[in-house]
């Protein structure tokens, strides 16, 4: 009896070898395209001051973001069939407008909540305002973590995709949990190591992302596209 024959490529080493190939590719061109806005953010400091300034190098981030789970989504699991940077680059070129008209309002949005949050005392708010602040803003990072893949991977337009992004927060919560999740580790990550580690390890955590977005995405392709 003959063994059947695995084709090149196509074996788990091949696809291991495939995987790490793509993450190592897609986080160089995350990184380079990134790149203005990152360098931007080593010189600015951490003084509350200079939020804004901190803002504005964020924005080149969400077009980097969304090019690198256009990739991911659509990458090659056998070794012989390996395009990443292609995949980036048209996942930056189909994505980088609609990214930010979703990116640039809650990068904003965030910065309004972060700069009353570092100046509170200054507001003579109550205390209970600080709180609340802080929840709205966390609820923005997961409402901002199903936008970003939903922009990413489907061509709406900017209002059905907040609201789409806004009606899963609660619809699939096991994936909004493991949103969480990442952002905690994300916040850990640069509060005991540095402000760089998220930014090396973005592709992993993206991957990681897709992977517990996929309840979203099945549902959206399934009830939302024609």
């Amino acid at each position: 009896m003959s063994t059947p024959s695995v084709a090149f490529g196509a074996g788990p080493l091949s696809r291991a070898a495939a995987l790490i190939h793509t993450l190592v590719t897609v986080e160089a061109l995350l990184l380079l395209t990134a790149a203005p806005g990152l360098a931007g953010l080593l010189f600015i400091g951490t003084d509350p001051a200079n939020l804004p300034l901190a803002a504005l190098c964020l924005l080149p981030l969400g077009p980097a973001l969304s090019a690198a789970l256009y990739a991911l989504h659509h990458r090659s699991r056998e070794l012989t069939e390996l395009h990443p940077a292609r995949a980036y680059l048209r996942g930056w070129r189909l994505n980088a407008l609609p990214s930010l008209e979703l990116w640039v309002p809650l990068v904003a949005w965030l910065t309004v909540i972060a700069f009353t949050l570092t100046h509170f005392a200054a507001t003579g708010l109550p205390g209970w305002w600080a709180v609340l602040l802080g929840a709205i803003g966390c609820a923005s990072l997961l409402w901002g973590a199903h936008a970003l893949v939903l922009t990413s991977l489907f061509a709406f337009r900017a209002r059905d995709t907040a609201r789409l992004a806004g009606y899963f927060l609660l619809r699939h919560g096991r994936a909004t949990l493991a949103a969480a999740s990442l952002l905690v580790l994300v916040g850990g990550l640069t509060a005991l190591l540095t402000e760089a580690a998220p930014a090396l390890l973005a592709a992993p955590l993206l991957l990681s992302l897709l992977h517990t977005s996929r309840p979203v995405i099945a549902e959206t392709q399934e009830d939302f596209t024609a």
